[in-house]
């Protein structure tokens, strides 16, 4: 498959950093041709402009300003995101992403807003490896947002298509050399498996 990998931490030494390496590794491994979008190294803007907020329903003049992460979501068969949760949320910058590229003609079909149609669906596969500072209860707590969208709304994107997995480590704040070692080997295992 063609794997379209998104990572977002602005940090190269963090654990994120690890885990994404890992999954790149274990992708090409395995024989998938893998996008790796770095949003901090690409110098993604997350902003959404008042000019493309207006134009957000013009379709396809909506697309100019990613037309290049367009194309690259339209070529892939799969997406793994990588990223920590904050404020139990998405950080900052990919929800930006989301919010800019996740647009009508690319996305869902608007055409007939009663009837809004799924436009990912070549889509197949959904992964996302994904840090907590706070414990699992905590996060459920919260409604658990991250989870939501990954498992939830990118699938229905994919009209539902698409097996997503979830691959969570809650609690980085009380964090052990051991306990991130074995979560990094568990990741490791699912992106050799991941087809």
């Amino acid at each position: 498959m063609h794997v379209l990998v998104v990572y977002c931490h602005p940090v190269e030494t963090s654990f994120a950093a690890a885990l994404h390496q890992e999954v790149l590794a274990r992708l090409k491994a395995a024989g998938h041709t893998v996008d790796d979008c770095d949003l901090y190294a690409e110098g993604f803007d997350p902003v959404m402009s008042r000019a493309e907020r207006l134009g957000y329903h013009q379709v396809p003049a909506n697309q100019a300003p990613l037309a290049g992460y367009v194309e690259r979501l339209r070529r892939a068969d799969a997406i793994v995101l990588c990223f920590p949760t904050w404020c139990f949320g998405l950080p900052a910058m990919l929800k930006g992403f989301f919010d800019r590229l996740l647009m009508p003609g690319v996305a869902f079909d608007i055409s007939d807003p009663g009837n809004v149609k799924p436009m990912l669906t070549h889509i197949r596969r959904i992964a996302a490896v994904v840090t907590y500072g706070r414990p699992r209860w905590m996060a459920w707590y919260m409604g658990d947002p991250p989870r939501k969208i990954v498992t939830r709304y990118l699938r229905r994107l994919t009209g539902n298509r698409a097996r997503a997995d979830f691959h969570a480590y809650y609690h980085m704040n009380v964090a052990t050399e051991p306990r991130l070692a074995r979560f990094k080997q568990r990741v490791g295992a699912a992106m050799a498996r991941f087809a």
